[in-house]
């Protein structure tokens, strides 16, 4: 049935006996249905859903996925940045979508999970996971994590990754141990009361291109998208002023902002053992993505499980990791301590909830990656990070490229981070949607039918 306003009212007036109507008549804001307070609303066993479109935007380079069906529901899912390539990935599943109950979201993610596959390529499939599961919350009129278990959490911990264009961080001015000192000591005291801090370093960070930090001599490609070097012995030198510049951070931090670092990818494993037993003494909360080879991500569980073992410093992975089977032997083998899966790229917020049980049947905690994953990544992380167990630690925070992006997406709250944590809201799907006017001026000239 193809789509249109009159099937619209029809569905309404078909479902007003069971009080669904009230449910989808909103705002003007498609996907954002203002029904806080009022009784929640039980969809009518004939009144079918199905999905009659998938439609792809790219706003503000992100691309973004609205699933359209015949009941007038809309669902969104969002991914990061510079995946303007999946565009195509994601309209790939149109076929194997066209006609389906999206509220029936495991049969539909059965269809297309097989296709998917490690980062970027696990974005398509996850993001339209995340709009299946914003329809099935705003079909029941509920939000998603009352259809993940409900709530274990009121307020969901969120923490802050340090980069130079991030709209929340603070810029650091140098390289040198002072500079590091410095900006801990500004972060410290953050307007928003981030806990916990996550500083790329070493390979991912500002130090491989410092002169003598490695041994590496292999000549790089001269392409504009050459990357740089991610594996190569590290020198004295380099282990030294690692070292340095995290213990000036500690210092300026102190003992009420935890400190986290991204270490890779870059190391070898001779390099990360010694690398993490040199900075045992300051009570890092984790170590991520040490390890790689000449292709990430690296799921090496024996090799992980030597570095666990080598320290104390909790060793962390996983955020470009798909689908909860590659996970198996890093949760089972107790080869890492901390794992984050990213909601937009392990497969949806049903396979993190999924990962997150498994891994605290292992004593491994949760801190899930999603710092590029726009506004609509943020509340996806909120309703996931609500119903995940006690292993949670907090996800990493995520704010948009561009500044408009707080005036077309509605139903965050303001502030939205008060001393680290986010309040858990209560209305359908995700319960954020977009001002459909304000929107559109962002859209593409060939993505201009995205909302009609």
């Amino acid at each position: 049935m193809k789509y249109s306003e009159s099937n619209r009212r029809e569905f309404i007036k078909t479902a007003s006996a069971g009080g669904l109507g009230a449910s989808i008549l909103g705002s003007d804001s498609i996907g954002l249905y203002d029904n806080v307070g009022q009784p929640l609303a039980q969809r009518p066993q004939n009144a079918k859903i199905r999905i009659t479109d998938i439609k792809v935007a790219i706003m503000g380079n992100y691309p973004v996925v609205r699933v359209v069906t015949d009941a007038g529901i809309d669902g969104y899912g969002q991914g990061e940045p510079a995946k303007s390539q999946l565009k195509f990935h994601i309209l790939f599943y149109k076929d194997y979508l066209i006609g389906e109950d999206p509220t029936n979201v495991e049969r539909c993610m059965m269809k297309i999970r097989r296709a998917g596959g490690f980062k970027p390529w696990g974005t398509s499939v996850s993001i339209i996971e995340t709009a299946l599961w914003d329809i099935a919350g705003k079909a029941a009129n509920l939000p998603i994590y009352k259809l993940m278990g409900g709530k274990v959490r009121d307020h969901v911990r969120t923490y802050l990754t340090h980069v130079r264009n991030s709209k929340v961080g603070i810029p650091r001015e140098g390289n040198e141990t002072k500079d590091y000192y410095n900006w801990a000591v500004k972060f410290r005291d953050h307007e928003l009361g981030f806990s916990i801090v996550k500083v790329p370093m070493g390979f991912h960070g500002d130090h491989q291109y410092v002169p003598g930090f490695h041994y590496g001599n292999i000549s790089r490609a001269q392409a504009p998208r050459s990357a740089p070097y991610t594996h190569a012995p590290m020198t004295e030198y380099g282990m030294k002023m690692m070292v340095e510049h995290v213990a000036a951070m500690k210092e300026g931090l102190g003992d009420k902002v935890g400190l986290a670092l991204d270490i890779g990818p870059g190391n070898f494993l001779s390099d990360a053992i010694r690398l993490c037993n040199a900075l045992e003494p300051y009570n890092l909360m984790w170590m991520e993505d040490m390890l790689t080879g000449d292709y990430h991500p690296y799921v090496m569980a024996d090799d992980y499980l030597e570095l666990t073992r080598s320290t104390t410093v909790p060793i962390h992975t996983g955020e470009q990791i798909y689908l909860r089977q590659h996970f198996r032997e890093l949760i089972g083998k107790n080869a890492v301590r901390v794992i984050g899966p990213d909601p937009a790229d392990v497969g949806g917020m049903a396979e993190l909830k999924w990962i997150a049980e498994f891994a605290d049947l292992h004593s491994i905690l949760m801190a899930p990656h999603g710092a590029y994953n726009g506004l609509l990544g943020l509340a996806a992380e909120v309703m996931v990070g609500a119903t995940m167990p006690e292993n949670f630690i907090a996800f990493e925070y995520t704010s948009p490229t561009d500044q408009w992006w707080y005036e077309i997406v509605e139903g965050l709250p303001n502030p939205i981070v008060k001393d680290s944590l986010i309040e858990v809201w209560d209305r359908p799907g995700l319960g954020v949607g977009f001002n459909v006017r304000a929107a559109k001026q962002y859209l593409r000239e060939e993505d201009k039918d995205f909302f009609d």
